[in-house]
């Protein structure tokens, strides 16, 4: 089994506007870091500049969409807690993404998958909400609370 990750914030604009632009300009380097990653297996999108912008999840265009498939929960901590890029990235988010609030308590969602499987955004969404209304769990749950598998 390997795990899936979903992440999601709610972008300030729609990505084309320049206030997303320090934002888009990062995407690329960002997932060429993810790429390389021990334990990185696939994300949604392969094209770095629409990996973001065109799966709609909730209905809501503004909510970045963010799907990727690793080996294992120790190698996606790693790579989201470790990765230099990455954490620039966060440290940043504010200026280009809402800050969490009620309806988006719950922005990520782990859940297992089976070797080769790519999930869809349905599955991602499913994932979610499942978390969201049930807590963790074996079928969904938080990167900082992984059920092993």
């Amino acid at each position: 089994m390997h795990v899936a990750h979903l992440n999601t914030s709610r972008a300030l604009a729609p990505f084309d506007h320049p206030l997303m632009a320090g934002f888009v300009d990062s995407i690329a380097r960002v997932n060429a870091t993810a790429d390389a990653a021990p334990g990185f297996v696939w994300r949604l999108d392969d094209d770095p500049d629409d990996s973001i912008a065109d799966p709609i999840l909730l209905g809501d265009s503004l909510l970045l969409v963010n799907i990727s498939v690793w080996t294992d929960v120790q190698a996606l901590r790693s790579w989201v807690y470790g990765d230099a890029a990455h954490l620039e990235i966060m440290k940043r988010r504010h200026e280009w993404f809402e800050a969490d609030d009620s309806e988006f308590t719950v922005p990520t969602v782990c859940w297992w998958v089976a070797e080769g499987h790519r999930p869809s955004v349905a599955e991602a969404e499913w994932a979610l909400l499942h978390l969201r209304a049930h807590g963790p769990s074996e079928t969904a749950f938080p990167l900082e609370r992984a059920h092993p598998r």
